[in-house]
């Protein structure tokens, strides 16, 4: 998602005492709109640049319908951070009681599909499924997106099945990841059972690319009710349930809680999601994905996909006792490069709540708990922004039994974190939620709350208008060893981190940079796998030195890059077969070359290296044929065509600094053997465009 923002903004002055204002008026409110809302998620529903909101309507005790409101600007050609509600236009008309709506591309379009949790208190239903048909208007799939439920390998019971594809829970929220390393993303599906009893499973569902989800359940075990008690399998998690286990041997895991919420997120540093699983009567609980090393059912990407339950060994003692943990957050509150712990409510006496921070050691122990100052009250949800754009994470509080709290962080580079309470507008509805982002692209990031028992939610609009001057850091990028060249992609990973919502810095524009023997190739996108990591293709049919690295830009075109790693590209195939030779022309100096960065297996992209001695930015062209000419062809205005029709490719080219070109070409599913001939040629800067200087021909046989 990009935005624009006034330069002028760098020049504005320092932020007053307060930073927000109460704005409701850009948001919309009155009748059927105010209602029970649990939760808010911004995204770029229509995809016309700006953020747009959903909101989650109804409660334990009440069904309402989830709305959409579309931001005014972009191609509503309104006033950008003003909303107007479209629920009736964009939604499919469902009442039911939901907690938590999250957007995400589940079937790889390009658009937002959003996914509904709900609750079963007063009428049974489940989550539901809306997909984007486009535009940012949405249907209902729920009866075909679920597969597989009631039956094996899936853990739901056929009793639990319902008449519209979904099953009975209790769900306070679901979050999505790439949890198999696969380049979908993943779900995450909380229950928090009847009366908040902690006895039915959460469970975690694959998309099988297309955004259709069946349940991993490695186990196999089905339930013959909603509950799972102790002694049965863990269903996705090593070992057998044990309701507040401390082991981390794997013999036990406890994957039967009161969550209301959970979070996914790299936590030790080895790039798979890991997922964090609340507890609102006992302790929350750390599940790390083991997917290089739990030997379970494969997993496509490489290694196999498990999880374990570390609570015990990463959590430190009385990290969380008494009840009422509604909500956690993950976020590097010191810059370090890792996930750090926010627990709201984590820790309580008889009726009074603290909110605390644990500090996260680079490998995912957690210690250090210390309680926010001012945060003994009944909050709900914590959410990461740096409000004042100096760089670190602050802290939004929605409370549920009071007025809303800010905290800026006080973090110095090279030091540790530490919070202090700041002055906020009276806000102090019941509060469910609260998200924040750039609504009106002036800069800095606003803040949205959902608020329960009919009354109205608010915008808190920030007021700094301090620009946001701070680029991602990316810490960490997967090391893959040497490689021999085959026609299957190699994903690799990194971690991105930013001055932001971990749900904003989704949208990143983010990619792998690769060179091969030091000629840069074409960028390739890289995508979020949600948490702070995000996953790219590295073509795996690469021969040569390769270098690569990522890259990543918000929406204000502040850009960092990762640290750059290497591997040897090789293969004992006799694939790219040089022959005759080139002339320099009228250029003089050394005759241009090209050269084969990767081999051309069938179904796969071939890489070509054009190198001229001629100026940066001369164009040249790349020629490939069926037709092998030896000797070479004179042409008036070429020197020497070594490649002869059927053509199945020219294609232009600019060299780079180094005077090298680049070309990307596609091969389509090809049997092995077969040939194709290639060369470069350069045009002659200074001949008014004359081609007059070509390399030799090169071979090419595809694998």
């Amino acid at each position: 998602m990009k935005s624009a923002f006034l330069p002028l903004l760098a020049l504005a002055s320092p932020a007053a005492a307060q930073a927000f204002v109460v704005d409701d008026a850009k948001i919309p409110s009155g009748p059927g709109i105010d209602s029970r809302s649990e939760n808010v998620d911004f995204g770029d529903i229509d995809l016309d640049g700006d953020w747009d909101v959903a909101v989650a309507d109804g409660d334990e005790d009440f069904s309402d319908q989830n709305r959409i409101w579309v931001n005014e600007g972009g191609i509503q050609g309104g006033t950008i951070g003003f909303f107007t509600d479209e629920t009736a236009a964009r939604a499919p008309a469902i009442n039911d009681a939901s907690h938590d709506v999250e957007l995400a591309d589940i079937d790889g379009d390009g658009d937002l599909d959003l996914h509904v949790s709900n609750t079963s208190n007063v009428f049974f239903q489940g989550n539901k499924w809306w997909v984007n048909a486009g535009g940012g208007f949405y249907a209902d799939e729920t009866s075909t997106r679920w597969v597989g439920l009631g039956a094996h390998p899936s853990s739901v019971p056929p009793s639990q099945v319902l008449s519209d594809g979904s099953f009975i829970a209790w769900s306070g929220d679901s979050d999505f990841g790439d949890l198999d390393n696969d380049g979908d993303l993943d779900l995450v599906h909380s229950s928090y059972g009847g009366a908040y009893g902690g006895q039915m499973p959460s469970r975690i569902f694959l998309n099988d690319g297309d955004g259709f989800f069946s349940e991993f359940n490695p186990s196999g075990f089905q339930l013959t009710v909603n509950q799972l008690a102790n002694g049965d399998p863990g269903l996705w998690c090593d070992g057998v349930q044990q309701h507040n286990t401390t082991d981390g041997t794997g013999a036990f895991c406890d994957v039967a809680t009161a969550a209301l919420d959970l979070d996914v997120g790299d936590v030790d540093g080895d790039f798979d999601l890991d997922v964090l699983l609340g507890d609102r009567h006992t302790f929350p609980r750390m599940f790390a994905n083991r997917l290089d090393a739990s030997g379970l059912a494969p997993a496509a990407g490489g290694g196999a996909l498990g999880f374990r339950d570390v609570t015990g060994p990463v959590f430190p003692d009385g990290y969380a006792f008494g009840t009422g943990h509604y909500e956690q957050e993950l976020g590097d509150m010191d810059r370090d490069g890792d996930l750090d712990v926010l627990g709201v409510n984590w820790q309580s006496q008889t009726f009074a709540f603290n909110e605390i921070t644990l500090e996260n050691d680079g490998a995912g122990l957690l210690s250090g708990a210390t309680a926010l100052a001012g945060s003994g009250s009944d909050d709900d949800e914590g959410d990461f922004l740096d409000y004042d754009n100096d760089g670190d994470l602050d802290v939004y509080v929605a409370n549920f039994s009071g007025p809303d709290r800010l905290y800026r962080n006080d973090w110095t580079p090279g030091g540790s974190f530490s919070f202090t309470e700041v002055d906020l507008p009276p806000v102090s509805d019941v509060h469910w939620d609260a998200d924040a982002a750039d609504t009106d692209a002036d800069g800095d990031y606003d803040v949205l709350t959902a608020s329960g028992f009919g009354q109205p939610n608010h915008f808190l609009r920030n007021v700094t208008e301090i620009a946001d001057t701070h680029a991602p850091y990316l810490p960490a990028v997967e090391t893959i060893g040497d490689q021999t060249a085959a026609a299957a992609p190699v994903p690799v990973r990194a971690l991105v981190y930013d001055n932001a919502p971990y749900y904003v810095t989704w949208y990143n524009d983010t990619e792998l940079q690769v060179e091969v023997d030091g000629v840069a190739l074409p960028p390739i996108a890289a995508t979020s796998s949600a948490g702070q990591v995000f996953r790219a293709e590295l073509p795996g049919n690469l021969v040569g030195a390769v270098d690569y690295r990522f890259a990543s830009a918000d929406e204000y075109g502040n850009t960092g890059t990762s640290a750059t790693e290497s591997y040897a590209g090789s293969t004992g195939l006799a694939f790219a077969l040089p022959y005759g030779a080139g002339t320099a022309g009228t250029l003089g100096g050394t005759p241009p070359t090209v050269a084969a960065l990767s081999v051309p297996f069938g179904d796969s992209t071939l890489y070509l290296a054009g190198h001229s001695d001629a100026p940066p930015g001369t164009t040249g062209f790349f020629v490939i044929g069926g037709t092998k000419l030896a000797p070479p062809v004179p042409i008036p205005g070429l020197v020497l065509a070594h490649v002869g029709p059927p053509f199945v490719l020219v294609q232009a080219a600019t060299t780079d600094a180094s005077g090298d070109a680049v070309l990307a070409a596609p091969i389509p599913p090809t049997a092995p053997g077969a040939s194709v001939f290639a060369q470069f040629t350069a045009l002659d800067p200074t001949a008014a465009g004359e081609l007059l200087s070509t390399s030799a021909g090169l071979e090419l046989v595809t694998q």
